[in-house]
């Protein structure tokens, strides 16, 4: 089963939203979430939660991971919400330069961490997060065909 790795900051912003989304959007994939500087143990934040229920997703029992190499060995594929976390992702394994792509990569723009700003930072970032998700499911059945994982570090 082809594995994707969404990662953030610290895994309960971002890559908890986008995680759920794709999940529900291509079935058929494995989708993990982490955070390359995570809050360890903690829940989703309060405004992801409740926005992602109005959506009719559930991330009430998430809770942040920090980025660990066998998340890396597993993934076909890592998607990042900025250009900087693809450079650090790729410094600290260099194995996976060429898997490592942003979530905005068509339309070349970031998604940025709304920790800590207001519901409607949060309903933004939703919002681009949603945008990405369309161009990613359009292109993840060709994508993950040719794609190749070294699955030792």
């Amino acid at each position: 089963m082809p594995t994707i790795l969404i990662l953030c900051t610290g895994n309960i912003c971002r890559s908890p939203m986008a995680e759920a989304l794709l999940r529900a959007k291509v079935p058929g994939l494995r989708i993990l979430s982490a955070g390359l500087n995570a809050a360890v143990g903690m829940p989703a934040d309060p405004h992801v939660i409740r926005l992602m229920r109005e959506r009719g997703f559930d991330v009430g029992a998430h809770r942040g991971r920090q980025l660990q190499g066998w998340m890396i060995q597993a993934a076909d594929l890592i998607l990042v919400m900025e250009r900087q976390q693809r450079l650090a992702v790729e410094a600290l394994f260099p194995i996976c330069r060429g898997k490592v792509l942003l979530w905005g990569e068509f339309d070349g723009r970031d998604v940025p961490d709304p920790y800590l700003q207001d519901e409607m930072a949060f309903r933004q970032v939703l919002g681009m997060i949603s945008d990405g998700l369309t161009r990613w499911a359009e292109r993840l059945p060709r994508l993950l065909g040719p794609l190749s994982c070294e699955r030792s570090l």
